[in-house]
């Protein structure tokens, strides 16, 4: 596991908004430790070395908590809607070889055919991967791929240990050409500046 993921996690003592608000101003983030049948730990995380690391997508920190190792995957974070500034981290316990489901970015690289576009119609796929192993996106190459190209989910290369969740048959990128011409949509514009 890299060294940047390791996080050294204090155990709170005090809960609630003020004890939060305090926190917060010293540069910690509140976070929440739960399940696999465990008691659920209230920590506070380094702030800044977390709002780095969650740059990253499915993020498995190996915590150490008052000198015992632990590895955590990022369930949820929430922030401020306004100033962005996170508030608050669920953490769920994983051990090494455990299987997770997580959802995974898709990149799209290349360029279709001359006069395509391509239009992604699903960001993420749903997967099963170890949780020691989650990819941080999974890259398709649309490469001189014609009008009428479709890719789907079964389609998709997956990383090694990983199984597909989403619906197989669910379109993830489709390629087209474009409906009209510039000369089309520029006749209705001037029929109606001439109407009025």
């Amino acid at each position: 596991m890299s060294e940047d993921l390791k996080v050294v996690a204090d155990l709170r003592e005090s809960f609630g908004k003020g004890a939060a608000r305090k926190l917060r101003a010293i540069g910690k983030i509140p976070a929440v430790l739960y399940g696999h049948g465990t008691e659920p730990q209230h920590l506070s995380l380094p702030g800044h070395q977390i709002a780095l690391i969650l740059r990253k997508s499915n993020a498995v920190l190996e915590l150490d908590i008052a000198g015992t190792e632990q590895l955590a995957l990022v369930k949820d974070v929430q922030k401020d809607p306004v100033r962005q500034i996170i508030e608050h981290i669920d953490l769920i316990v994983v051990r090494k070889g455990e299987k997770v489901t997580v959802d995974v970015f898709v990149q799209v690289e290349g360029e279709s055919a001359p006069g395509t576009i391509s239009n992604l119609e699903n960001t993420t796929l749903s997967l099963e991967a170890e949780a020691t192993h989650i990819p941080e996106r999974i890259i398709l190459n649309i490469d001189g791929l014609e009008d009428g190209a479709h890719i789907l989910a079964k389609d998709v290369e997956l990383p090694k240990g990983a199984t597909l969740l989403t619906d197989p048959e669910a379109l993830v990128v489709a390629i087209s050409t474009p409906s009209g011409s510039d000369d089309e949509a520029e006749a209705p514009a001037a029929e109606e500046a001439a109407a009025e």
